[in-house]
């Protein structure tokens, strides 16, 4: 079987873009390659046209074009008719794309089209209460339509997203995304930097960064020598105008808050990892996800975790068992069961102890690459 992954991120130096569906696809493009599975990555809106392998993986980077009119039809166009063209070449049985902005409507791609759900545009705006554009939720629509096949990282997300688009849910496959376990060990999780507090992710109002402002505020008063890291890029805010979310949260930390919060913005993806070893709890607030790669990746690493108590979230903790699910706008018991962990040496050891064992059972990669490629099967069938 050859499989075609077309994306806008990818993790590689080359790749002008990495996020959370990059590191996904990225997970799953290798392990397919080590299970004997061909694998092609067509990653667009890219500096420059090039072809490269990395770990076994074929890349193919389309440089982005401009047009005087219509650039959004026939950027696309061009898309598909570089992809089909490989295709053809390489004999690719089966291709895949993301929700994120329809990139598929209006293409007429060869051979059967599964999309992954790692979130539309118009989920987010639906969990975020905002108004989408209509152009979006149409090229969204149009391409989730057009679509053979679904696949959702979390029931939840597959439900939503049907209730969005008016889909065959019967077609929505749930597979969660999944971690490469042996990239992710801990040694000796008993050490970290006590008391220290870690975020990952976007400066952004719908991730709860405002709320966790706050809730660091209580934390503050009761443990003045507490700690928080911010890991992430900071992005403007939609609902006030403003240029920069950290901002935001600096004009709602108390000046006591303040002094002890370190900003580090985006940093390699190594030094994350190195980050989250050296926390002591890891909190992802979040009012909008499909899953939530670093929360799985904080469990691995043995990290006792406070997260949203939201839809996806409860497909990835148990509450109380390996980690806590809180609501982002319940500031108080967010702050309670942060200082909980904080004060109780031994309760972190277990909940992380209890997280790692919750990644093995759910999010091997290696388990979930074979219910991809058993899923690919039936469709291809």
């Amino acid at each position: 079987m050859h499989v075609g992954y077309i994306t806008s991120e990818y993790p590689h130096p080359k790749v002008t873009h990495a996020a959370g569906i990059a590191t996904s696809i990225k997970n799953l493009a290798i392990t397919l390659v080590k299970k004997g599975i061909d694998v092609t990555v067509f990653v667009y809106h890219q500096n420059e046209n090039a072809v490269f392998v990395d770990q076994g993986v074929e890349i193919h980077l389309i440089k982005k074009k401009n047009y005087k009119l219509f650039t959004w039809f026939f950027y696309r166009k061009h898309i598909q008719n570089y992809v089909n063209k490989i295709v053809n070449k390489k004999q690719i049985d089966i291709l895949e794309a993301p929700d994120w902005t329809g990139i598929t409507a209006f293409m007429r791609l060869k051979g059967p089209l599964v999309i992954r759900f790692h979130g539309s545009d118009a989920y987010f705006c639906k969990l975020d209460k905002r108004k989408q554009k209509f152009k979006n939720f149409v090229f969204e629509k149009w391409a989730l339509l057009n679509a053979d096949a679904y696949i959702a990282p979390t029931t939840f997300a597959g439900e939503e997203t049907a209730k969005i688009f008016g889909l065959n849910r019967k077609k929505i496959k749930t597979i969660h995304y999944g971690l490469q376990l042996d990239h992710f060990e801990n040694e000796n999780p008993e050490v970290y930097q006590d008391k220290t507090l870690l975020y990952i992710g976007t400066m952004i109002r719908k991730k709860g960064v405002l709320e966790l402002a706050e809730i660091f505020n209580k934390i503050i008063e009761a443990e003045p020598d507490a700690k928080l890291k911010l890991i992430g890029g900071n992005a403007p805010d939609i609902k006030t105008g403003s240029t920069s979310t950290y901002a935001l949260m600096q004009d709602l930390f108390s000046e006591k808050a303040k002094s002890n919060v370190e900003y580090l913005g985006q940093i390699p993806y190594s030094e994350v990892k190195n980050q989250i070893k050296q926390a002591h709890v890891c909190v992802f607030p979040s009012f909008a996800e499909t899953l939530g790669m670093v929360t799985i990746e904080s469990m691995a690493l043995q990290k006792p975790v406070v997260n949203t108590s939201i839809g996806w979230a409860q497909e990835l903790i148990d509450d109380g068992i390996n980690g806590y699910l809180v609501h982002p706008s319940n500031i108080e018991k967010y702050g309670q069961r942060i200082l909980q962990l904080f004060n109780d040496k031994e309760l972190c050891l277990q909940i992380g102890g209890k997280a790692r064992e919750k990644v093995e059972s759910t999010f091997d990669i290696n388990t979930n690459a074979e219910i991809n490629i058993a899923y690919y099967k039936t469709i291809l069938a």
